[in-house]
């Protein structure tokens, strides 16, 4: 199969592909916390909608509780500890009520930590960092698909019939080389080597968890709302998990 042939079969998958790529590249380029907020807020608000589906809840007013969380975000000095507020004060409410229903807080973990926390990254060590995330995570996806569609053969997981251990460990890898560079913008070498390898680590689970979610639900994607990717989940699951595990590790380790 040539390169035209290739395209005209995931024409919509290339399209939709370039235009998150600029998307993403202004961003990093303007690099204003607002625009930043903004950007990521659209994406939270979008994957909360999706993952209230995956989790069978239906009452809107969820959204509503989602949006306030991240207006307080905003002006919150530690993004990511309002996680732990949210989930005290749902918990209160339900017990109160004597009506706790644990499903209820399935969004607010998934995937309301893990956007918290992408934001708190950028907050605490700046864009250069965000996109040193990036790196990692679409290298270890894209590094396991090329791995594992050219020489991959044992199964990884029951979860994800699809993937190999081949595949796996050649996206680490390649993940753990390109982070590692990347993070020299952020942190030292040795600092850039570890977090790279764990971050990278994180987001093949991550994914992982997303195939279970959608598995669990009975869907293909997590939505439609890009055209040859499915949903927002579809496109994040690897930093859902890799965003908390590199925020956590930095505050550690510097």
């Amino acid at each position: 199969m040539n390169i035209k042939e290739i395209y005209n079969s995931h024409k919509d998958r290339v399209l939709t592909s370039i235009v998150l790529i600029v998307v993403a590249l202004a961003v990093a380029l303007i690099d204003n916390t607002v625009l930043t907020w903004t950007v990521l807020g659209a994406i939270y608000l979008v994957s909360f909608y999706e993952a209230m589906h995956l989790f069978g809840l239906s009452d809107n007013k969820y959204l509503v509780y989602a949006l306030a969380i991240w207006l307080a975000a905003l002006i919150y000095p530690n993004p990511d500890d309002l996680f732990y507020l949210v989930i005290v004060i749902v918990l209160s409410v339900m017990v109160h009520k004597k009506d706790v229903n644990f499903k209820v807080l399935m969004p607010f973990f998934y995937p309301t930590l893990s956007m918290l926390s992408l934001f708190a990254l950028y907050k605490d060590f700046g864009m250069t960092t965000l996109v040193w995330l990036v790196v990692i995570v679409a290298s270890a996806d894209t590094g396991a698909y090329v791995v594992g569609k050219s020489v991959g053969k044992t199964p990884f997981s029951k979860t994800s019939p699809n993937k190999t251990w081949e595949g796996v460990a050649g996206g680490i890898l390649i993940a753990s080389i390109l982070g590692s560079i990347a993070g020299l913008g952020s942190v030292a070498f040795s600092i850039s080597i570890v977090v790279s390898i764990l971050t990278a680590l994180s987001s093949v689970w991550g994914d992982l968890f997303e195939s279970y979610l959608k598995r669990e639900a009975g869907v293909k994607d997590s939505g439609a709302i890009f055209p040859g990717h499915g949903g927002m989940l579809d496109r994040l699951d690897g930093y859902l998990f890799a965003s908390v595990v590199m925020v956590v590790l930095l505050r550690g380790l510097l």
